[in-house]
């Protein structure tokens, strides 16, 4: 079956686009032009992935992925014509995967929806598989960091963090190659899927909001370190 998509905007010009290029890509797609509409569609039609602008009437955008993330995982890619590190710090919190900032290319939110629905359909089949066969690789151990890969499950001294896909995906991937520096471009292709669009603020307030989960003084990290003017590694301590 085609994945379904649906897409949330109140400017129709935008919805009619990215309608039209995402059918050519084989998605189903349904339509919603606020907030209100979008949670009860949502709710209706159960996509696989929600393009969500975040300037919505009734209900705002924000809310809405609030609203979505009570009940599934589901990707959710935000769509905006803000361009404020603040609203992806935001958006980030509440759950959502990704961020688009309008304008945008086509070509972009196209690559962007096949990444996140890849990743996705790799964490729901590895879940899947783990029900039969419990892989004994799937636990590491980092310092005072725990990881579960089976699970998606991260720990510092035993307690609990609650991550979200991406940020765990982010973790797992700086941690499995402690000492190896990444560029936030890297880091996009590797963990995120798709090419560099320019756009590398997105790593950098990830990496943020993991550092205020699993580091005791984020603004001094033992963990996430910093190559000042290269990018990101992990060091275990």
């Amino acid at each position: 079956m085609n994945k379904k998509i649906l897409i949330v905007d109140d400017e129709k010009a935008i919805v009619d686009i990215l309608n039209y290029n995402l059918k050519r890509e084989g998605y189903d797609t349904i339509q919603a032009y606020d907030g209100e509409e979008a949670i009860e569609i949502f709710n209706k039609e159960m996509p696989d992935l929600v393009l969500l602008d975040v300037m919505l009437p009734k209900i705002d955008g924000f809310s809405v992925c609030k609203t979505i993330r009570q009940t599934t995982n589901i990707p959710i890619i935000m769509v905006t014509a803000k361009e404020d590190v603040v609203d992806k710090v935001i958006g980030f919190e509440i759950g959502a995967d990704d961020y688009v900032t309008k304008p945008f290319t086509v070509r972009e939110v196209v690559a962007r929806v096949k990444a996140n629905l890849r990743k996705w359909d790799s964490a729901t089949s590895t879940k899947k598989e783990d029900v039969v066969v419990e892989n004994k690789h799937s636990f590491f151990e980092f310092g005072p960091l725990t990881l579960d890969t089976n699970k998606y499950e991260a720990k510092i001294l035993g307690k609990n963090v609650d991550l979200t896909l991406r940020e765990f995906e982010l973790l797992k991937f700086l941690a499995t190659q402690e000492g190896q520096v990444f560029s936030r471009e890297e880091l996009l292709e590797k963990v995120w899927g798709y090419e560099y669009f320019g756009d590398v603020r997105t790593v950098d307030v990830t990496i943020r909001r993991i550092r205020e989960k699993v580091e005791k003084n984020p603004s001094i990290p033992k963990m996430i370190m910093t190559k000042r003017g290269i990018g990101y590694y992990f060091e275990a301590n």
